[in-house]
């Protein structure tokens, strides 16, 4: 205190600290920022009471106002499905094989299929669904057991390989390089299953162990059976690879995919929209109702 003074030139006294000469005023903080200061501790003190704010060891303090952004979250898609409701029910009460025939419904079942497949499937077929080795492209016209409306939502349904389904897709290919053939000859069925392609040219031993060992569930052309789960090998579309070695390694000791039973998972309107979706990304094929054969008395 005794080193303060005021200042001749501008009236203020100084702090009293002198550093080489040059001296500190004691300027005072202008009063309209003082308030401001003093009302932000207020609103501070305020929120704190008001709002989720002071950690705790366990969760925060709720606040007296019961307010949370998780709170509004919630709110806020309750509302979002309040609204949607009607639409989904509208889904869910026509057969998925039908919805083409509604443009609205289907243009809705696609949207809210595509937001599904983003949440539930795109870790494996891929966000744009051209999966990857090992996981189906589901943009082309390849299908391993069928790709109309009603099938797609049944593969999703059940899944493939699914222990605890029972009506999931079931298929085996043996595993040929454990005595069944010769290096020699699974080499020779691959080049002959290249060339079902035109990916190679054939040959007449390849052909013969082919037709004995193949043909059964890939059918003599190798255009598959979708009964069986078989694919069809004269596409030039490969789950595992479409090279000789890959095609040789298959038959060698084969891989088999699995994909999860959906309908332990998501509700049966989600699944329609799945499956509308996966079929309008392009490779979806028309539905065919078969009829039932009609009945007939046999004469006596």
């Amino acid at each position: 205190m005794a080193n303060k003074r005021i200042d001749e030139a501008t009236g203020t006294q100084t702090v009293g600290h002198e550093w080489d000469g040059i001296e500190e005023l004691d300027t005072p903080m202008p009063r309209w920022w003082l308030w401001t200061f003093y009302i932000t501790i207020v609103f501070a003190v305020g929120y704190v009471i008001a709002y989720p704010a002071v950690p705790m060891f366990h969760k925060g303090t709720e606040g007296v106002l019961g307010w949370s952004s998780r709170g509004q979250l919630a709110h806020e898609m309750d509302e979002h499905q309040a609204a949607l409701k009607p639409m989904l029910a509208a889904i869910g009460a026509v057969p998925v094989e039908k919805l083409p025939d509604n443009t609205a419904l289907m243009r809705a079942a696609v949207t809210g299929g595509r937001a599904a497949f983003k949440v539930n499937c795109v870790q494996c077929h891929g966000a744009g669904a051209a999966g990857s080795k090992g996981y189906p492209n589901l943009n082309d016209d390849d299908w391993l057991w069928g790709g109309d409306l009603k099938a797609i939502e049944y593969t999703i349904t059940h899944g493939a390989r699914q222990p605890g389904d029972a009506q999931t897709h079931q298929s085996q290919m043996p595993a040929f390089g454990t005595g069944i053939l010769t290096s020699a000859q699974i080499d020779q069925v691959a080049s002959h299953v290249l060339s079902l392609s035109g990916k190679a040219r054939d040959n007449a031993a390849g052909a013969q162990l082919f037709a004995q060992n193949c043909a059964v569930c890939h059918g003599a052309a190798g255009t598959g059976n979708r009964t069986v789960g078989a694919p069809n090998l004269a596409d030039a579309i490969w789950l595992y690879g479409g090279t000789r070695d890959d095609i040789a390694a298959q038959v060698t000791n084969p891989r088999h995919g699995a994909m999860p039973a959906w309908g332990g998972r998501l509700d049966p309107v989600t699944i329609k929209m799945l499956a509308a979706y996966v079929h309008s990304l392009g490779g979806g094929e028309d539905f065919v109702e078969v009829a039932p054969a009609a009945k007939t008395d046999a004469a006596p």
